[in-house]
């Protein structure tokens, strides 16, 4: 049975989280694998909203960090779909410094590859991606570009 297509914001996920001083390095800034796990999490749950299942991380196929983020920061992780494939899913997870005064920052961006599972732990297939907007449309054929160049890479190295 074939899934019904679903669009990018019915997957949408934001996480909002300051930054104490136990998620800092002796540099006194965000630890970057803190990041990576809040980055882990929030495509998670998009992917896992938008498939409708289990999922687990296959890929970080891209993670950029522009600058360091400070102690007592207030971080914004937005994710959304970008790409699907039969039973795989690609997302994007930015990151922003929000200051006091509402204003945003963007300080990573990161894409993430994540496997839909069935109730046995294997893959399964996912709704596929009903991009809306003109953005969102660029965003899944340049993730449908990514996706070739991540089989061209698994057929080399194997």
């Amino acid at each position: 049975m074939e899934k019904i297509g679903k669009t990018p914001s019915q997957s949408r996920t934001e996480m909002v989280q300051i930054v104490y001083n136990g998620h800092i390095n002796g540099s006194r800034r965000l630890f970057g694998g803190k990041l990576m796990e809040w980055i882990d999490t929030v495509g998670a749950v998009v992917a896992r909203r938008h498939a409708g299942c289990e999922v687990t991380t296959a890929a970080v196929d891209t993670l950029r960090f522009r600058e360091g983020v400070t102690l007592n920061s207030t971080v914004v992780l937005v994710g959304t779909i970008t790409y699907t494939g039969r039973t795989s899913m690609e997302v994007r997870v930015d990151t922003y410094v929000e200051h006091l005064s509402g204003v945003r920052r963007q300080v990573n961006e990161a894409y993430l590859v994540f496997v839909a599972l069935d109730e046995m732990g294997h893959p399964t297939p996912v709704p596929p991606i009903l991009p809306e907007t003109e953005e969102e449309k660029a965003a899944c054929e340049a993730g449908r570009r990514r996706q070739e160049l991540r089989r061209q890479r698994r057929s080399e190295n194997f």
